[in-house]
C-alpha cells in the first residue's frame, strides 16, 4: 500500500481539464510535451505549419487512424496554439467574419482547448480546406473514425445539441483527447465533458467511486475536491494502477485499475 498526495496544483493539469468561455487555461504545455501529428499526404498540415498535440494524444490518434484504415482521407488542420497564435486567429476572424461568428466558433485567447495541446481539428483531405470550420463528414471513413474514437480516448468535444452546456457552437471537426475510459463513458451516456465532470463531482468520492468494467479488470473513478485544501493524502490499495487528472476548476479525478479475479 502507498499514499497519493494531491495538492491544488494537481487540478490544473491532465487530459480532463475543462477549458471553457468561463474557465481559462492555467498551465500550458512545453514544446517537449508535444509531438507532430503525422500528415497523411506528405504535406505539412496543408497550411505551411506542422500540427502539434500532446504526445499521448498524438500516439492515440496515430493508432486510431490506423485502426480505421486511413490512408490520406483525413488530415489535421489545427492542434496546439500559443497565446499569440490564438490571438491572431481571434483578431483575424473578428475582422473577416464579425463578432457573432467569431464568438460561436473561435475561443477567446486563454480559453481555447487548442492551447492545452489536447485538441485537434481534423478535415476531409481535399484541395480547399476552411481553417475555421473544416469539413469532417458524417459518412464513410469519417463516421467510422467517430465510432471508434472513444476506444482510443477521443470525444467530439462540441456536439450539436450541447451548445448551451459548452458555450460553443457545434464543431463536428473538433476532437479532444480525454483518455480512456472517460471517453467511452461519455460516448455511452451522451455526455459533454462538462456533464461528465459534474456527474463525477456529484456522484463520486474517495471510497464511493464510479465503477467501469474493462474486460477482466474494473476501473474505480473518483472525484476529489481540492479547492479548499493545501493537500489531500489518499491511501492506495495494493496492486492497483492509477491515473490522476485535474479538472481545472478545483478537483482531481483519480482512476484506480483493479483485477476482478
Amino acid at each position: 500500500m502507498g499514499n497519493l498526495v494531491l495538492t491544488n496544483e494537481d487540478t490544473y493539469s491532465g487530459s480532463l481539464i475543462l477549458v471553457t468561455p468561463d474557465i481559462p487555461l492555467q498551465t500550458f504545455p512545453e514544446r517537449s510535451d508535444l509531438q507532430p501529428v503525422p500528415d497523411r499526404q506528405g504535406r505539412r498540415a496543408g497550411f505551411g505549419d506542422t500540427v502539434w498535440i500532446r504526445k499521448q494524444a498524438a500516439a492515440a490518434l496515430k493508432e486510431l487512424l490506423a485502426d480505421v484504415g486511413c490512408k490520406d482521407e483525413i488530415t489535421a488542420v489545427s492542434g496546439f496554439r500559443t497565446q499569440r497564435e490564438q490571438r491572431e486567429i481571434w483578431d483575424d476572424s473578428m475582422a473577416k467574419n464579425g463578432e457573432i461568428f467569431t464568438r460561436k466558433f473561435v475561443a477567446v485567447p486563454g480559453h481555447s482547448e487548442h492551447q492545452s495541446g489536447y485538441a485537434v481539428d481534423l478535415a476531409e483531405n481535399v484541395k480547399e480546406i476552411d481553417f475555421i470550420c473544416p469539413n469532417f463528414p458524417r459518412s464513410g471513413i469519417f463516421q467510422k473514425f467517430r465510432e471508434r474514437m472513444p476506444y482510443f480516448g477521443f470525444i467530439e468535444r462540441y456536439p450539436s445539441g450541447k451548445e448551451k452546456i459548452t458555450g460553443i457552437g457545434a464543431e463536428p471537426w473538433h476532437f479532444r483527447y480525454v483518455g480512456y475510459p472517460h471517453s467511452v463513458i461519455m460516448a455511452d451516456r451522451g455526455m459533454a465533458l462538462e456533464e461528465y465532470i459534474e456527474l463525477l463531482k456529484n456522484d463520486t468520492a474517495w471510497g464511493r467511486p464510479y465503477i467501469f468494467r474493462d474486460g477482466g479488470n474494473w476501473v474505480e473513478i473518483s472525484c476529489i475536491s481540492l479547492a479548499q485544501k493545501s493537500e489531500t493524502v489518499l491511501e492506495l490499495p495494493e496492486a492497483a494502477g492509477y491515473q490522476v487528472s485535474g479538472t481545472n476548476e478545483g478537483c482531481a479525478v483519480v482512476c484506480l485499475w483493479r483485477k476482478t479475479a
